[in-house]
């Protein structure tokens, strides 16, 4: 990969605008249907049926090897959890879906964090936060910022309420490709990197763990989970740079 932010032109703008609404429907549906008792193979199933019907492929099976066309994390696992018959969802937890799909040759990509149940409310404001700082980073992809203005403000946002942030996943640019340049950190100081200009299309996405941000990697070389066990969330959104200010194309 080389450091070159791709702009995109209005038509793959809204090529990428169609494919983001999908898969925003996508994740909704799979939400609605998500409940106590399902094994996380069976979130994937949906997903990948939803994906399907929809006339899209799906972005993730296959992708640098992994098996399945979701990730799907529970509790302390923070990203790439991989569908399982063995691993049931159960009330209180909190299950992070990360989904991605080809549409017309151009990805799409997001995550979303759903409670299943009532659950505790320093789980709730992990969520709650993980969420606020989505946004609190969108707000600032705007032409003219600089790419660390996006990081920093999530940094501010999650460390103000003692969240901590994943240091070891970041966001990307996407558009023919699932990840494009450039990397998106999560933390950092504001005012560095390249400067954002209009047509840059870009996947936010915030890790926010309840304790400390280290992380390790299973044995299944996929799944991730918090070093210490406590909680993580993560949500994803994709992005444009237009004159007028971010859209966000996965809402």
């Amino acid at each position: 990969m080389n450091n070159t932010i791709l702009i995109k032109t209005p038509e793959e703008i809204a090529i990428l605008r169609k494919a983001g609404r999908i898969l925003s429907s996508v994740l909704k549906e799979v939400g609605f249907s998500l409940k106590a008792g399902m094994t996380t193979r069976e979130v994937d199933l949906l997903t990948d049926k939803f994906i399907v019907q929809s006339g899209c492929r799906a972005a993730f099976k296959g992708y640098r090897g992994y098996p399945a066309s979701a990730c799907v994390s529970i509790n302390q696992e923070v990203v790439h959890g991989i569908p399982s018959d063995d691993r049931i969802i159960k009330a209180g937890d909190i299950v992070s879906i990360d989904a991605g799909l080809i549409y017309k040759d151009y990805f799409a990509d997001a995550a979303v964090t759903i409670p299943i149940g009532r659950i505790g409310t320093e789980v709730q404001m992990l969520v709650d936060v993980t969420r606020d700082a989505l946004y609190q980073g969108i707000e600032q992809a705007r032409v003219g910022a600089h790419l660390s203005d996006i990081s920093h403000a999530v940094q501010m946002c999650a460390e103000a309420q003692h969240c901590s942030v994943v240091r070891d996943f970041v966001g990307h640019g996407i558009g023919r490709n699932l990840h494009e340049e450039p990397e998106i950190l999560n933390y950092g100081p504001p005012h560095c990197g390249p400067i954002l200009q209009e047509g840059m299309v870009f996947c936010i996405e915030p890790m926010l763990n309840l304790g400390t941000w280290e992380t390790r990697i299973l044995e299944d070389g996929w799944t991730v989970e918090t070093a210490d066990g406590k909680p993580s969330a993560h949500f994803e959104h994709m992005v444009a740079i237009l004159r007028d200010g971010p859209e966000i194309l996965t809402e």
